[in-house]
């Protein structure tokens, strides 16, 4: 399947803007906006109600304030689960990001979800090269597709390693936001679910590489809904479709990214999936990132 039911979300302890990715995250902006921590904290708990109201099982872990983790609201970056067991741990970019992989979220993730075989990729580290996860890749694991977006975070020789280890195949493309900066994560322009997929095309600006990418998705069966770079700083494009424990497609995005849809756009996703949204503001201003970086699946 393309989707699951069964969430991991990591309520932060002191969620924070984080300097260290804000290097070459442009969607990160270190707001005067008071009790960061607290309004975060809110956001992510209506999140979680908001999933679990719908019929979604979240598996919620508490971060610990020890080592200091700003961004372990975002999971999804450092491992991913897939349908065999395998549990891939990927290399961080941010030293203080590679804090995340605490022993208790990896003994839950083994242990508590039966994840039975470890895809270590965290040696790339020390080459300096990097993967983070299902940012960096948007994965279509039914056709077993990588599409994604080189940057400073996005390795080739690590993504080559991942597709060879879960045999995936790499499509690789290059896309600039609107100040023509690399797109640091794929999952900012591009979203796969199981009848529809969102891609910002206007940010990939080589007509070949276009073309070839509208190709690959189409021939895979998938409609595509084509937002603006203007929506993706709306966070149009970090939106994740997931599932309630009796099948029923739901795309999760924040109240940003639901309010910048366009009718047409709105009508499309709608037709094959419930939309929900919640307000993110202060995750989405500090830390970069929405709602799908905030979801971690879970397929074992």
């Amino acid at each position: 399947m393309q989707t699951t039911a069964k969430l991991l979300m990591v309520r932060p302890a002191h969620f924070a803007f984080n300097e260290q990715t804000a290097e070459n995250n442009q969607f990160q902006q270190n707001s005067d906006q008071t009790q960061v921590a607290e309004k975060a904290l809110m956001e992510f708990d209506a999140l979680v109600q908001l999933l679990k109201a719908n019929d979604v099982d979240v598996v919620v872990v508490q971060d610990t304030p020890e080592p200091w983790t700003p961004d372990s609201v975002f999971p999804n970056n450092w491992f991913s689960s897939h349908f065999e067991g395998e549990l891939v741990l990927y290399p961080m970019f941010a030293e203080n990001r590679r804090l995340e992989r605490k022993e208790s979220v990896l003994n839950l993730l083994k242990r508590g979800l039966n994840h039975n075989k470890v895809v270590d990729l965290t040696h790339w580290e020390e080459k300096g090269e990097f993967l983070e996860g299902t940012g960096s890749m948007i994965l279509d694991r039914r056709k077993r597709i990588a599409y994604c977006c080189r940057s400073a975070r996005t390795s080739e020789k690590v993504l080559s390693e991942f597709c060879s280890v879960m045999n995936f195949q790499p499509i690789l493309f290059d896309a600039v936001d609107k100040n023509g900066n690399p797109i640091y994560h794929t999952n900012v322009i591009m979203n796969i679910g199981m009848q529809v997929a969102v891609i910002c095309l206007e940010s990939i600006k080589d007509e070949d590489e276009r073309k070839k990418i509208v190709a690959q998705i189409t021939s895979t069966g998938k409609i595509i809904v084509d937002i603006s770079l203007e929506q993706v700083d709306s966070f149009v494009g970090n939106m994740l479709e997931v599932r309630s424990r009796n099948g029923s497609p739901i795309t999760v995005m924040s109240a940003a990214a639901h309010k910048a849809l366009t009718f047409e756009q709105e009508r499309v996703i709608s037709t094959y999936s419930k939309i929900i949204s919640s307000d993110l503001e202060t995750i989405e201003k500090n830390g970069g990132g929405s709602a799908r970086c905030m979801i971690a699946e879970i397929f074992y």
